[in-house]
């Protein structure tokens, strides 16, 4: 999507609504809240892209707000949240209109996804139009970026910083990014994933010991390996993460087909793919959104 997306989040709950807003804004979407269907079918006049609408509520709830909202705006799409003694009440919303609704707590990624299928499709695209990358991708502003020179304490400690804002509540849930991205001059020049902080954890003359056969009792000791990882923390906390870092994941133009995507994954075994626009970063391509279109191509 070119523009950003407006999502209308209707719920009756204060700290959910803030929380939620949070999340989907560091997500790249645009958001307006309401806490309650009355106050919703205020904000629709705003022309929200997409709404997010809480079966549950005090006073008018999910099903009515719905109802009124589709006499209103009928091309408008709206996913429903419920809770699993909701399902039947959530599967009545289908019949009246609803895009789609999902199982509280729900999964951020997913929920990021259904929106822009929500926008996409709800909005009378055709159902067997593909996606294309940027569609999936995840912003670049949802990821830790470090320049070469910052030392690998100081990276890990800004990764959990930002993970700790991932907050999770009973109807949503997120775990963050495990991945930071390294640049130099501008350009991102590498990948740090857990892989290779515990690779530099390892050490290195472990390879020496594990080639004679005499050291494998002691190898599989107790003594042998305790206190092994505090020492070697210790060690590396002061390293560049640019002497850590794996290659940066291969490009891709953010309005290629998600074909080329999986082509692209599959000739450089890659999991993650940088996305471009007009040469500049935009944001990643994860296998998991992958996974979720594939799913619904599957699912029509």
């Amino acid at each position: 999507m070119t523009q950003k997306i407006t999502v209308l989040m209707v719920d009756d709950e204060e700290r959910f609504r803030v929380t939620t807003a949070k999340i989907l804004e560091r997500k790249g979407f645009q958001v307006l809240l309401a806490e309650s269907g009355e106050e919703a079918l205020e904000k629709i006049k705003e022309k929200p892209d997409v709404v997010i609408l809480d079966i549950r509520m005090a006073g008018m709830d999910g099903e009515e707000a719905l109802a009124h909202i589709k006499k209103r705006n009928p091309n408008i799409p709206v996913i429903m949240l419920t809770g699993h003694g909701e399902l039947p009440s959530a599967e009545r919303t289908l019949e009246h209109g609803a895009f789609d609704y999902l199982s509280k707590p729900a999964d951020i990624d997913l929920l990021t996804y259904k929106i822009n299928e929500a926008v996409r499709f709800g909005g009378g695209a055709k159902k067997d139009q593909e996606m294309v990358v940027g569609d999936l991708m995840i912003p670049i502003e949802e990821y830790v970026v470090v320049s070469v020179d910052t030392p690998l304490k100081n990276a890990l400690f800004q990764l959990r910083d930002t993970n700790m804002r991932f907050q999770s509540t009973d109807k949503f849930m997120q775990s963050g990014h495990r991945e930071i991205l390294v640049v130099d001059k501008g350009e991102i020049v590498g990948m740090v994933s857990m892989k290779e902080i515990a690779d530099k954890a390892r050490p290195s003359y472990l390879d020496q010991i594990r080639s004679h056969e005499e050291s494998t009792a002691l190898r599989y000791s107790h003594i042998f390996w305790n206190g092994m990882l505090t020492m070697r923390l210790k060690e590396i906390a002061g390293i560049r993460i640019g002497d850590v870092m794996a290659p940066p994941p291969p490009g891709i133009d953010k309005n290629a087909n998600l074909t080329e995507a999986c082509d692209r994954l599959h000739e450089k075994s890659a999991r993650r793919l940088i996305v471009t626009a007009e040469n500049k970063v935009v944001g990643v391509l994860r296998e998991q959104e992958l996974f979720f279109e594939m799913i619904r191509i599957l699912s029509q």
